[in-house]
């Protein structure tokens, strides 16, 4: 289960220039914090990494880790740093995000590096911020998902799935 709150719609928005300068913020937070585990630099990904593309509001941050097993104490660590965790896909990541599950401005994945969701993450960004039409069509399929399941993230979330795994079949 998403642990999004069943009553928070989704909302999109349009793409915001500042997004860049917020996800670099934030890893200059995290990177210190987050020094012992991290293998290599944190990537911006999601909808707010590409520029020109609407998304939610949440800048989405991957953070590369050896395995999750011995990242396991990264999540004390953040849970002291104001991020919660949830162990939403535990088998793939470590979720977290911030300030709140009710009100959210920051998602953070611990994934272990160079992994399936790792790759696939990064190719799928890499793909929409090279071909401005595949991120149209990405726009418009989530304006069309976002309005029939707007309290519904999973589904959502669930109805982006064949478009990304089209892409990723093609890259």
């Amino acid at each position: 289960m998403n642990p999004d709150p069943a009553d928070a719609p989704i909302e999109l928005v349009p793409y915001d220039p500042t997004w860049p300068a917020l996800f670099a913020r934030e890893c200059e937070r995290l990177a210190p914090l987050l020094a012992n585990w991290l293998v290599a630099p944190i990537e911006h990904v999601g909808s707010t990494a590409v520029v020109g593309l609407l998304a939610k509001p949440v800048i989405d941050l991957m953070a590369p880790v050896h395995d999750l097993a011995s990242s396991r104490p990264a999540i004390e660590a953040l849970v002291g740093f104001g991020y919660c965790y949830f162990p939403y896909r535990a088998e793939v990541m470590h979720w977290f995000c911030r300030p709140s599950a009710a009100h959210r401005t920051h998602h953070l994945h611990l994934v272990s590096y160079q992994s399936a969701l790792w790759r696939e993450r990064l190719a799928f960004r890499d793909a929409l911020r090279r071909d401005g039409a595949l991120a149209e069509e990405y726009a418009t399929l989530k304006r069309e998902l976002a309005e029939r399941h707007r309290f519904d993230r999973d589904a959502y979330t669930d109805g982006k799935l064949p478009f990304l795994e089209r892409v990723l079949r093609h890259r």
